[in-house]
């Protein structure tokens, strides 16, 4: 549990104070809910669920994966569309198809929805792009160009996908290694980033938020394992995490967000866990553990095998969202999302708050007491002196 204290300072007298602690707890829980989707290639069922979003009427977009055929090709009748789920987990259609044409895909990732227009944006990997629908799943067009397939990477093109309060809309360069600034109808306008391994430089920007509370970005740094938080101007303010798989560290994390009081969550893949942290990067909790299951090769089924859908149990842990209080979370190589509760994400006083209250009340009181006990003494004595005048 972490403590974020402020002191009140209560005066008795000269040379003489009681300070009484003022503090605020913060303690996250995950619970798991419930689960979207199901493995397969049917309606309503999902592989490799990259990119997540609820939107205002509470329904949830997942991106799904790129269809194969048996000899590794591109099949755009598998997969490739924007699949949508009603607030109780029924599947209720899809946005878009496979191929190459106009409002079509060729691998769905990131999703993003504009706070402005609601128009969703998402990251079409193969085709390079981002194709933008308005609130009725109609196409409306499609912008960008990202860097190709580097050597040790096995992703792409656009990642993540944010917003800032104005509608200018943030996208991730992934093998560029760079975030890139669009207005809302897709104009570039500037980068931030470059490769490398310093504070600001990343190697596979993957999950990408903008702060409600503050506008910095937070940014999951894939392939340096880590967390980076800049400022709106693209400075460096934190980073925090290395490889490994103990508390605070990384195994290639992809999905990245930050809740209304700069809480961070981060899908910390390889280790099929969400890791959370406070705004400052200090640890708070960890959910999920590992299927055991091999991820597949190219060219298998996108399943794990066996598949183990038991609650809280992840083949990699994907694409995220955060939306009133739950966390959705992409099992990346088990096709679903398993939504989780976040509760004690807001700070709440401690009991020692209220003793430093109290504590400040008795030192006003014991002043006023004093000062009491002072003037009836000046009383009583001039009283005294006026008998013996007599």
């Amino acid at each position: 549990m972490e403590l974020v204290k402020n002191l009140s300072i209560g005066v008795l007298g000269a040379g003489f104070m009681v300070l009484g602690t003022a503090a605020q707890a913060l303690s996250v829980t995950l619970t798991y809910e419930r689960s979207i989707g199901s493995p397969g290639f049917g309606p309503g069922q999902l592989f490799v669920p990259q990119g997540i979003e609820v939107d205002d009427a509470g329904n949830t977009l997942i991106s799904n994966g790129r269809g194969l055929n048996p000899d590794g090709s591109f099949n755009p009748n598998i997969g490739n569309k924007v699949e949508v789920f009603n607030p109780k987990g029924k599947y209720i259609g899809a946005i878009g198809k496979g191929g190459k044409g106009p409002g079509e895909f060729d691998e769905p990732a990131a999703l993003g929805i504009s706070p402005q227009t609601k128009n969703l944006y998402v990251g079409d990997v193969f085709n390079n792009r981002v194709n933008v629908f308005d609130p009725k799943g109609k196409f409306v067009k499609s912008f960008g160009s990202f860097g190709g397939l580097k050597e040790g990477r096995a992703f792409f093109g656009p990642s993540g996908v944010t917003f800032d309060k104005t509608g200018n809309v943030y996208v991730g360069d992934f093998s560029g290694d760079k975030i890139n600034k669009y207005t809302p109808d897709g104009e570039l306008i500037s980068s931030i980033g470059t490769t490398g391994t310093e504070p600001g430089q990343f190697q596979g920007p993957a999950g990408i938020r903008i702060s409600p509370v503050s506008g910095n970005f937070f940014v999951s740094d894939q392939f340096n394992n880590r967390v980076q938080v800049l400022s709106p101007e693209g400075k460096s303010i934190l980073t925090f995490g290395k490889q490994g798989n103990g508390n605070g560290e990384f195994n290639q994390p992809i999905g990245l967000e930050v809740d209304e009081f700069e809480n961070i969550y981060v899908a910390d893949s390889i280790n099929s866990r969400v890791q959370v942290f406070d705004k400052n990067g200090k640890f708070l909790t960890a959910f999920g553990k590992p299927s055991g299951a091999t991820p597949p090769q190219l060219g298998e089924p996108p399943f794990g095998d066996p598949l183990d859908l038991t609650p809280g149990t992840f083949n990699w842990t994907g694409g995220t969202t955060y939306k009133d209080g739950k966390l959705y979370v992409g099992d990346f190589f088990q096709g679903r999302v398993q939504v989780l509760s976040v509760e004690g994400a807001a700070p709440v006083p401690e009991p020692a708050s209220t003793l430093g209250f109290v504590l400040f009340g008795v030192g006003t009181t014991a002043v006023k007491m004093r000062k009491n006990r002072q003037k009836k003494t000046a009383i009583s004595l001039e009283k005294e002196l006026a008998k013996t005048a007599v």
